[in-house]
């Protein structure tokens, strides 16, 4: 059993899966992975699936830098509508969270409601290689692969608040002024 960064609250009523050292920028996942946390796996696999069409596209909040503006920024509220469309992020996104639906079958849950409560994406060690330089030098060739991880589980239900008796909860203030209204001596 592999070691997850947390427990599932129920285990029995969720499922998780995870991928090590992939071969995938760690900045273009980690803005994926953020994309879908709180989504049920159906609602996630239609997004990554538009994204791969470029019908809907992935908001880049912390690592912007270099990333243009677009008109598909504007209903995700991204920061100075900075979007993307990480293709290779979504594919591994998009195998795990199939993977990990499978995996919920396998414990006989529901597989498209189950919510994306963990997504996790951590950087991995970089991977080296070299670029040829000018005047015989050699220089670093590096990528920054990525570990991620996923945990679904079953929605919660939602518990109504009780509903109060009618009484009005009122300040000190609101209180001196109906004794004053009412003529009362204050």
């Amino acid at each position: 059993m592999v070691k997850y960064s947390t427990k599932a609250v129920n285990p029995t009523k969720s499922a998780q899966a995870r991928g090590s050292h992939l071969r995938v920028h760690f900045k273009n996942c980690r803005e994926v992975g953020a994309a879908i946390k709180g989504k049920t796996v159906g609602e996630a696999r239609t997004y990554l699936e538009a994204v791969l069409e470029r019908k809907a596209a992935i908001p880049f909040r912390r690592f912007a830098g270099g990333c243009g503006r677009h008109a598909q920024a504007k209903p995700l509220k991204a920061p100075g509508d900075q979007v993307g469309w990480p293709v290779k992020a979504v594919k591994f996104f998009l195998d795990l969270v199939t993977n990990v639906a499978a995996n919920a079958e396998m414990k006989g849950l529901e597989g498209d409601n189950l919510v994306l409560t963990h997504v996790q994406v951590n950087r991995a060690p970089q991977m080296r290689r070299r670029t040829y330089r000018a005047h015989g030098r050699i220089g670093p060739y590096m990528c920054n692969p990525a570990h991620i991880e996923l945990i679904v589980s079953e929605p919660e239900e939602q518990v109504k608040k009780a509903a109060d008796e009618g009484a009005r909860k009122i300040t000190r203030k609101q209180a001196a002024r109906i004794r004053l209204r009412s003529g009362a001596k204050a």
